[in-house]
């Protein structure tokens, strides 16, 4: 039981992990492409401002990039614990997405495709990971 534990609470930190690095990632390549302006502070009103200009552009790109973030994470989570992991760390993942999109103002578009492609890829690594824990039992039966 303690191993089983242990196995699931480090499949969801790696999942996490996975998943921070790839953000990371992909904020890098949103600011190397729309950087901030010169004497940028971080105030609320001027992030809302950059996000306001980033072109569709960068969006179209970060979308899916985002989505494919999403499924390395859970993916990770689900490959190294079990389904359980993987929605875990879908779902901490989902619900950052709906944080981010409620407080910036994103295009409509924007908000409703990451919000499916992140969706949907919890939802293949879910399956994902499932058919691993199938195969698993197939193996030891």
């Amino acid at each position: 039981m303690m191993v089983a534990t242990l196995r699931s609470v480090g499949a969801v930190a790696a999942g996490i992990a996975v998943a921070f690095v790839l953000v990371v990632a992909v904020e890098a390549f949103s600011a190397v492409v729309h950087p901030f302006p010169e004497g940028f502070e971080g105030t609320r009103e001027e992030v809302v401002r950059q996000v306001e200009l980033y072109p569709a552009w960068v969006l179209a790109v970060v979308l899916p990039a985002w989505g494919l973030t999403a499924f390395a994470g859970a993916w990770t989570a689900g490959r190294l614990g079990n389904r359980g992991t993987a929605a875990f760390v879908g779902v901490l993942l989902l619900a950052a997405l709906i944080l981010n999109i409620a407080q910036l103002p994103y295009p409509i578009w924007f908000e409703v495709g990451s919000v499916l492609a992140i969706a949907a890829a919890v939802v293949y690594a879910y399956r994902l990971s499932s058919r691993r824990a199938a195969t698993a039992m197939q193996v030891t039966a």
